[in-house]
């Protein structure tokens, strides 16, 4: 049997989201699982986007037996082209859908910011990724070619601005009290002690310090924003090229995405569109108001033949889950 549904997935290092909508846009069913990055854990994260699939199937009423148009799977770990092969198997092998498509997520990414999906997409989330499409479809993704990456980066660079001020190489920073705070841990040298002591387990969730960072940055502390400042114009470096991939110049829409991007503070944002706009001053910015799985949505609906218009794009707007559903 076959029906007149479309099938979104976002395959991410934090969690997996699947959406089914019928193809007039109207999101019927969503799933949630783990991390289904296949560099991580390849059987782990294929079983999650299972779990996440079947999960959107009992949400939509939608039986296993009943297959879909489209799929698009946006995957963290679709990198280089074994990857993609390995992804589009696993695909063939669950026949959910007639049609099948595997993009990086940047490139998921980029299509869930505007009616068009043209441009260039900044994700910083867990980690980061840029993606580039142009007019005629012509699209980039930067994968192992990106260098500064997202939350855990910063975290780590959060981490030794602190082990820097405690020893005097550079000065005093806010952010010593505030990670102390944020790990339970009196001084900097049980802070130390706690990531590299022989026996002691890794901290969890280790990408939430970015948020301390981006608090202290934007209250003015001069290690914090200059941590920030430097990273925000490295984002925009990739940007940048991104663009140059696939021949964007002039006027066109920048557009930024994931956690660390969606922070109250926006000096992240403002580094970034320092630096692009010392090459490129006519490029606009656009925060994205949806999440990568939206733009899988997208391309999954383009794929079974639809023309995403100003009405069938309000009509997945509307009809899309609560913000709780991916919350991090």
């Amino acid at each position: 049997m076959s029906s007149t549904h479309v099938l979104g997935i976002d395959a991410g290092n934090t969690k997996t989201i699947a959406l089914i909508a019928d193809t007039n846009g109207t999101v019927l069913g969503w799933g949630r699982a783990g991390s289904s990055n296949i560099y991580v854990q390849q059987h782990r994260a294929l079983s999650a986007l299972e779990q996440a699939v079947s999960a959107a199937r009992a949400s939509a009423g939608l039986p296993e037996s009943v297959g879909m148009q489209a799929v698009t799977l946006s995957a963290s770990g679709a990198d280089w082209p074994e990857d993609f092969a390995l992804l589009r198997r696993e695909l063939n092998r669950w026949n959910w859908a007639e049609a099948q498509h595997v993009v990086n997520d940047a490139v998921g990414a980029l299509r869930a910011g505007s009616l068009d999906g043209l441009g260039v997409a900044v994700v910083c989330g867990t980690s980061a990724g840029t993606a580039a499409r142009a007019a005629g479809g012509t699209a980039w993704h930067s994968s192992y070619w990106q260098e500064p990456e997202g939350a855990e980066e910063l975290a780590q660079r959060t981490l030794r601005a602190v082990y820097r001020a405690d020893l005097g190489i550079d000065p005093p920073t806010t952010l010593t009290a505030r990670t102390l705070a944020h790990f339970g841990c009196e001084t900097v040298d049980a802070l130390l002690h706690s990531f590299t002591a022989r026996e002691q387990p890794p901290h969890a969730h280790l990408g939430r310090l970015a948020r301390v960072l981006l608090d202290e940055a934007q209250a003015g502390d001069a290690t914090s924003r200059r941590i920030v400042q430097q990273h925000g114009a490295a984002l925009g470096e990739y940007a940048l090229a991104a663009a140059r991939k696939v021949g964007l110049s002039g006027a066109y829409r920048l557009v930024t995405s994931g956690g660390v991007m969606r922070h109250p503070s926006p000096l992240l944002r403002e580094a970034l569109m320092t630096r692009v706009h010392e090459v490129s001053p006519d490029v606009t910015w656009q925060a994205s108001h949806h999440e990568p799985v939206f733009g899988a949505l997208l391309l999954a609906l383009e794929l079974a033949g639809q023309t995403v218009t100003e009405t069938l794009f309000r009509r997945l707007e509307e009809t899309c889950p609560e913000e709780s559903l991916f919350v991090t």
